[in-house]
């Protein structure tokens, strides 16, 4: 299974906050980029550079490398409606995005690894494939041979409100996907338009 194996915190320090979703993450106490001479570079890019660089934390903000990205656009292109919009739809509703949203994981790579251990059910049935696309109305589950993970219960202990586009039960280790969210519901700061007119080019 293709995943990203890179450094997790060198995307977020070259931004200057944490992508990663992590609440130690680097970036939040040096918000600039890596290196002696981080502190004092102002980089100026290209407009070039900058559709490269909103599509690059795109991509590190869902784990995603980049021919599944590109699978990703070309199927949001297909799509009726605004193609940023319907790439973040099918992003935002991939299996270990939603763990993670839901509270089962203290970050997308940890809600991966769930996923890919066999520790999550779509439905009832065991799901172990992290692109696995989450449609309205399925409950994702954690195994109840998983509920004692320490893990798992960390993260639920400390978990955030989940979006108004999903329900979530902390006591039965469950929820459901209640729509495709909008991009209002969307929680990320990104200007998707800026990647459309890099594929576009």
């Amino acid at each position: 299974m293709a995943r990203y194996t890179g450094p997790k915190h060198a995307m977020c320090r070259r931004v200057g906050r944490p992508l990663c979703g992590s609440p130690k993450c680097p970036a939040l106490k040096r918000p600039y980029p890596p290196g002696q001479h981080g502190p004092g570079r102002r980089q100026k890019l290209s407009e070039y550079g900058r559709r490269l660089l909103e599509k690059q934390k795109l991509r590190f903000m869902y784990g995603v490398l980049e021919r599944q990205f590109r699978r990703y656009f070309e199927r949001a292109q297909r799509s009726k409606g605004n193609t940023g919009e319907r790439l973040l739809q099918l992003l935002e509703t991939r299996l270990d995005n939603l763990v993670y949203r839901m509270g089962f994981a203290p970050s997308i790579w940890a809600a991966r690894q769930l996923v890919v251990h066999g520790h999550i059910q779509v439905n009832g049935r065991k799901v172990d494939r992290p692109s696995y696309q989450v449609r309205p109305g399925d409950v994702i589950a954690v195994r109840e041979k998983s509920r004692r993970i320490p893990l798992i219960q960390e993260s639920l202990a400390n978990a955030q409100r989940a979006p108004d586009y999903l329900s979530v039960e902390p006591e039965r280790f469950q929820g459901t996907l209640l729509r495709v969210p909008s991009r209002d519901e969307i929680p990320i700061d990104i200007e998707e338009s800026l990647i459309v007119e890099f594929y576009s080019r």
